[in-house]
């Protein structure tokens, strides 16, 4: 049997250019004499489609677009993901469901079982789990269909108490198949080859493993579909961030071929949840996700413009490259806002990057609108000492400054905050903290300057003396980030053994941390949530990003 995976890019709730693209996919792969082509998880509506699932016309529109997919199955068979009403009066209306399609006719349905309701995963919110389990026979297989999280309850610790392919398997299967959107995280790809490999060497059985790519606002799916052996063997591996049709036979002895010898390795063990954190782990991963985060945040919005206050530091430089990689550099603007604390370097470093980069920047500076609102709130400010109200006022006028000409110019501002800040809410509410995506929300300060030595791998883009001076935000004289935070590597590791590796207070401190320094940054990261609340959605790049997965209190009194 001729297999193809067929790893595409969906736009949520986009039925005719998502139906359109799966019919390309499949003529595409009839010209290959495929038997069966498989799509990923809810490919006709995009995943994750939240919400819409609560609207009739949506489910309607599904469906809609099934029946026109299966007109074009004369032949071959489609493997393609949807929800699927449930005839029962009893639980949830939809199921999350892989459809068959074959000779114009729906021959099969298969459902998932095992809902994720944990990090950005919502399932059990909107579907019912599988109550039975049956093998497809088709064109002389017998295929054992599950969904994306079906495969994934084979750990030590099994967050399930069932496992689809333990029922499957007493049917005698030849294949898994397993229909995926899986999101990505910059140790995923690692995770994901060693969950179907711990499948594949249970079952004893093949898997062609097919995973959506592209991003949808937040969550970027990174793709890396799979065709394993029964041996455990990767004999196929489709390409990361992007989109992608690759096929192979399915022998009957259950070994694959066209095999390609470059991957015909056993695939590795893998350690989840590192015990410390490494800024330089997969930089090349991240830096893919947050180029294709950003245009498919830009495409599927209906815009082509950005802008961004550019600042000379490295979190703005960072963002300005990656948007030039993304957008093309003539559609990003940058816009140089100097106050009356800025250093010269600080200018000469961001009109030097733009140099660089041949993209348009404007300079703008602030001082009169500062001293404008300094005039103005005298009357309430007198007799009080220079503070946080001033500094922040200089980072507000420069959001007031960027939005206006977005508005103006129909820009959309990326916001250059990276983790440590939003973390400790180092960065001013409606100022500094505008814009419509956060591009390094999910990076720590160490990352970010992994990601310019990266971009910087070839040759220098962002100035040499951007990546080597002390960072600060420039808000009062001879700022400096460490007169509030502790450096970096500490304040990083910190944050990560609380934020994705969630120890307590006692377990850091076991760690060999200043006592007093753990509870400071403990406390600093739940007083700041109500911040975090308020902040635009960041591209997700981690095991635990702030936004829809990691739901806190924001009056919550732990650590505060």
């Amino acid at each position: 049997m001729r297999i193809a995976l067929a790893q595409q890019n969906y736009h949520i709730g986009n039925f005719e250019a998502n139906t359109q693209k799966i019919i390309e996919a499949v003529e595409t792969a009839r010209q290959q004499k495929v038997d069966l082509i498989v799509f990923s998880e809810l490919s006709v509506c995009g995943y994750p489609p939240r919400d819409f699932l609560e609207f009739k016309d949506f489910i309607n529109k599904c469906y809609q677009a099934i029946d026109t997919i299966k007109e074009h199955s004369d032949n071959i068979g489609i493997l393609v993901g949807g929800p699927a009403r449930n005839p029962q009066i009893q639980g949830k209306d939809l199921f999350n469901a892989a459809f068959l399609l074959y000779n114009k006719q729906v021959v099969a349905e298969v459902h998932k079982t095992l809902l994720p309701t944990y990090d950005v995963f919502d399932e059990y919110r909107y579907f019912e789990p599988a109550f039975n389990w049956n093998v497809i026979e088709f064109k002389g297989r017998r295929l054992a269909v599950t969904i994306c999280e079906d495969i994934w309850n084979i750990n030590d610790n099994p967050l399930y108490r069932i496992c689809p392919m333990d029922e499957l398997i007493k049917q005698h299967p030849d294949v898994m198949i397993n229909l995926s959107a899986s999101p990505f995280d910059y140790i995923h790809d690692e995770e994901r080859k060693a969950v179907i490999k711990a499948n594949v060497l249970k079952y004893k059985l093949p898997m062609f493993y097919c995973n959506a790519t592209g991003s949808q606002t937040e969550i970027v799916f990174d793709g890396g579909s799979l065709m394993f052996d029964k041996q455990g063997n990767i004999c196929k591996a489709l390409p990361l961030f992007q989109e992608a049709i690759e096929f192979a036979d399915l022998m009957d002895d259950g070994s694959i071929t066209p095999c390609e010898k470059n991957l015909y390795t056993i695939a590795g063990d893998f350690k989840p949840n590192p015990l410390k954190f490494d800024a330089e782990r997969n930089i090349s991963f991240i830096y893919n996700a947050l180029v294709l985060g950003i245009r498919d945040y830009f495409q599927k919005m209906g815009f082509s413009k950005a802008i961004l206050g550019s600042s000379g530091g490295i979190d703005s430089a960072v963002v300005l490259a990656l948007a030039c990689e993304a957008l093309g550099k003539e559609n990003v603007r940058g816009i140089l806002m100097p106050s009356p604390y800025s250093t010269g370097h600080s200018v000469d470093d961001a009109s030097r990057l733009s140099q660089h980069l041949q993209n348009p920047y404007d300079v703008i500076r602030i001082n009169d609108v500062y001293e404008s609102f300094l005039k103005t709130l005298e009357p309430v400010f007198k007799n009080t000492p220079f503070g946080l109200a001033e500094e922040n006022m200089q980072s507000r006028s420069r959001g007031v400054i960027l939005m206006a000409i977005a508005n103006k110019l129909h820009y959309i501002l990326l916001n250059t905050s990276n983790k440590s800040e939003l973390a400790t809410g180092y960065g001013t509410l409606y100022g500094d903290m505008a814009g419509g995506i956060g591009v390094l929300g999910d990076c720590y300060k160490q990352q970010v300057y992994a990601l310019a030595r990266y971009i910087n791998r070839n040759g220098e883009i962002i100035p040499k003396n951007i990546i080597d001076k002390a960072p600060s935000a420039e808000l009062r004289p001879d700022q400096k980030d460490t007169d509030s935070l502790p450096p970096y590597d500490i304040l990083d590791e910190i944050l990560y053994q609380y934020i994705e590796r969630r120890q307590g207070p006692n377990e850091i401190k076991a760690q060999g941390f200043d006592a007093a320094l753990v509870d400071r940054i403990l406390m600093l990261v739940n007083r700041n949530e109500y911040k975090r609340n308020q902040f635009c959605p960041i591209i997700r790049i981690s095991p635990k990003a702030f936004g829809v997965g990691r739901r806190v209190p924001i009056v919550g009194k732990y650590l505060s």
